[in-house]
């Protein structure tokens, strides 16, 4: 069983013409590009009863982590395959278990879909709420030196004075 969902894994990787490592047999790391989050690294680990996946999306919130982690919540309520969890430093992470004899390509595909969906279409509104004052921070300091603010486009709406 064990080396089916492996050879699996390896099928969906390489015929969706992502770059992966297999470090050890069935322990799996594939980048996922995105648009908000350019890159959402996954790992997919074959285990004795389960595939674990496993994906890191932003770290520890420098602010405002109630409404950060609650906001979390709300959206594991709506999701399909993995969920939002916290580890012990605070980082924010995609984590999800699917039992071995559901492993088929389909399910691959899909559970890779939804780690990169989550992680890109959250992304902002987790840097909106936890990052806000370094964001504000970053596009003053770049307004004053007269620099570039193309990388905080997506913030335009509440940066800049109305």
């Amino acid at each position: 069983m064990r080396v089916s969902a492996a050879d699996v894994i390896r099928q969906v990787l390489t015929e969706n013409e992502l770059e992966f490592t297999e470090a050890t047999p069935g322990a799996f790391t594939a980048d996922l590009p995105g648009e908000r989050k350019l890159k959402t690294t996954v790992s997919l680990t074959v285990g004795a009863q389960a595939v674990q996946v496993h994906a890191f999306v932003a770290r520890h919130p420098d602010e405002n982590h109630a409404a950060v982690y609650r906001w979390l919540l709300e959206k594991n309520l709506k999701m399909y395959g993995v969920a939002f969890a916290v580890d012990h430093l605070g980082d924010i992470h995609l984590d999800g278990r699917v039992p071995l004899h559901a492993i088929t390509p389909t399910e691959v595909d899909r559970l890779l879909g939804a780690v990169l969906e989550y992680a890109d279409s959250s992304f902002n509104t987790i840097l909106e709420l936890g990052f806000a004052s370094s964001i504000r921070k970053e596009y003053e300091w770049r307004v004053a030196r007269g620099e570039s603010t193309r990388n905080l486009d997506a913030f335009k709406g509440w940066l800049e004075p109305q």
